[in-house]
């Protein structure tokens, strides 16, 4: 007690209360950043900002720029297969009109040729028989057996005649010209090679005539070919099914023209 009784730390506690608080303020102060730096930063991430934005801006502008700008290559292009598009469409359509037109004409000769290759009823070729008959023998009137077993005999012999004569007699053979168009798949394919293995098609009735190669589109050819071909051996449906079987060189096969011979 009497070595404390020389100490003033409790007669100026004040001073020391006061003491205490200005070193932790002083060290809060050290802690936070000051006023200026602080406001430099914020002024610095606001520039960042702003030119980020102003950069956007500037890539918007130039994207704009190049969507405006037209492409002069492209446009040709659009316009040439539009051109194309548009002209085989109206090639298509004036194939069916043909076909329709031909398909018309072929039934109309068919009938007309079913009526003209229907045989005469027997009754007609038997009055003609006894028309041409010179030797006034009654073949049906005479009560005779004798004279009636003549009669069946010149008859019999008068047949055998006319139908000799009626074998003889030429046949019409109805026939038909086909122009054919042979479209091949690209403008690689052997044209040389396909014309070649079209004329291997062979059947009775058949008969390949000229060819040609005639430009379609893009460099593509299609060949061109004729024939000619008896109605009643050999049919179109069956002509254009051989040739679609040669399927690595032919993509399709159209009729051009059909005319009867």
């Amino acid at each position: 007690m009497s070595t404390l009784a020389y100490e003033k730390v409790w007669l100026e506690k004040t001073i020391y209360t006061d003491a205490e608080r200005n070193y932790y303020e002083s060290l809060s102060k050290g802690n936070q950043a000051p006023a200026g730096i602080t406001g430099s930063v914020l002024a610095s991430e606001v520039a960042k900002a702003r030119q980020h934005i102003k950069n956007s801006l500037e890539c918007m502008d130039s994207v704009a720029a190049l969507a405006g700008v037209p492409n002069t290559e492209i446009s040709n292009k659009i316009n040439s297969l539009e051109n194309e598009n548009s002209e085989l469409k109206k090639t298509i359509a004036e194939l069916r009109k043909l076909v329709f037109d031909l398909q018309v004409r072929v039934e109309s000769l068919e009938a007309a040729s079913s009526n003209y290759a229907k045989p005469a009823p027997p009754k007609a070729a038997a009055a003609k028989v006894s028309e041409d008959s010179d030797d006034g023998v009654d073949l049906f009137g005479s009560d005779d057996e004798e004279e009636n077993a003549e009669a069946a005999k010149l008859r019999e012999e008068r047949l055998a005649a006319y139908n000799a004569k009626k074998s003889k007699k030429p046949v019409l053979i109805a026939k038909s010209n086909i122009i054919l168009d042979v479209k091949p798949w690209d403008d690689e394919t052997d044209m040389k090679a396909m014309e070649e293995a079209v004329r291997k098609i062979s059947n009775d009735g058949l008969l390949w005539g000229a060819a040609k190669f005639v430009p379609l589109a893009f460099g593509i050819k299609k060949l061109q070919i004729s024939c000619v071909v008896e109605d009643e051996k050999i049919s179109v449906d069956w002509l254009t099914e051989e040739i679609e079987k040669l399927e690595d060189l032919v993509q399709s096969v159209d009729i051009a023209a059909f005319n009867k011979v």
